[in-house]
């Protein structure tokens, strides 16, 4: 059994859409995926999950292949928030600016997890007797093209769908000015002030009631739903139960699901194991029952009830409609229709 990662990631779309840029300026994509140390089934759906360090690696394979030191500016040049995430759509679907920013600090997590912001959100506004500036309170300090990259998505998406709207006044970052300074404020649009306090823009403040062209609030609403979706589940694959149950899905077919095994393949004993789900508020057995009770009902949308019991580890299908009468006080007959 592998291991389940419970590191920071990025969205798949995410780490797709920049795995192609760099391809686009000459990388060679299997070289790309090599420095990045992943496959191509890690990203093929739009919402899964890559780790953080090989999204890193797959920037600093890029800039080298490609000779390329701003890819993390031309990136979001060069790409469309709303077709490499869920988040884009959100925020294109809101009604203003303002509200496009507080939907993009609800699901940001989705785009990509950073550490030092759980006290708030992400994109934090100041204002200051100099005027208003739009934060970015990511704090990965090896890997600065995370912040590069998120201020100039900000910028670039202004530039494009809102081209006479001066949106930046100025700009501030963390890092020291670096040999290809230049590429900063063209892209950024505004003066940049390398090895400063923070990473932010200073913006200007009529940007917050700023109308989307065309809000769709039925997309809005329909975006919203399966974001939340994702969200939850992120959620709860950083829980011991998610990770347990993420470990035991691929093996439920099987009906080998021991507690010592997923205990050893967590790197865990079975007693810290057990300790850490009663902390939770269950027990292995509860975890397990619970997770066929809802592949049952997923399966059985579409299966057969013998291959439903198949799927789920049953030895015999009699055992599986028992169980199922335990869920629901229904036949798993009677769900087919």
């Amino acid at each position: 059994m592998g291991s389940v990662q419970t590191q920071a990631t990025v969205s798949g779309g995410f780490f797709r859409a920049l795995l192609e840029f760099a391809a686009s300026l000459g990388a060679d994509r299997e070289a790309l995926l090599a420095g990045a140390g992943v496959t191509p089934d890690a990203f093929a759906d739009q919402d899964a999950r890559v780790p953080l360090a090989a999204y890193k690696a797959l920037y600093r394979t890029g800039e080298a292949l490609t000779g390329e030191p701003a890819l993390a500016l031309k990136f979001p040049e060069a790409t469309r928030f709303e077709q490499i995430s869920i988040v884009g759509l959100i925020c294109q679907s809101a009604d203003t600016m303002g509200g496009a920013l507080k939907q993009l600090n609800r699901f940001s997590r989705l785009v990509v997890e950073v550490d030092g912001v759980s006290d708030g959100p992400r994109f934090q506004l100041v204002p200051r007797e100099d005027g208003l500036w739009l934060m970015d309170r990511c704090t990965v300090d090896d890997f600065p093209e995370l912040v590069e990259a998120a201020l100039a998505r900000f910028t670039c998406e202004m530039a494009r769908h809102y081209p006479d709207f001066t949106f930046v006044l100025a700009a501030h970052l963390t890092r020291p000015r670096p040999p290809h300074a230049a590429a900063y404020a063209p892209i950024l649009r505004a003066p940049v002030t390398f090895g400063a306090a923070w990473n932010a823009l200073k913006i200007e403040p009529a940007w917050l009631n700023l109308a989307i062209h065309r809000p769709n609030r039925y997309a809005f609403g329909m975006f919203n739903g399966h974001a939340d979706a994702l969200l939850k589940s992120l959620e709860e694959s950083k829980t011991t139960r998610g990770r347990v149950e993420a470990l035991l899905i691929p093996l439920l077919h099987t009906g080998e699901l021991a507690m010592d095994d997923i205990a050893r393949a967590m790197g865990l004993s079975r007693q810290t194991l057990y300790r850490r789900l009663k902390a939770e508020g269950v027990s292995f057995d509860q975890v397990l029952d619970a997770l066929r009770r809802r592949m049952a009902e997923t399966y059985l949308e579409k299966l057969s009830v013998n291959e439903t019991a198949y799927l789920l580890g049953f030895s015999e299908t009699s055992a599986f409609s028992r169980a199922f009468k335990r869920w629901t006080g229904a036949s798993p007959r009677g769900r087919k229709g």
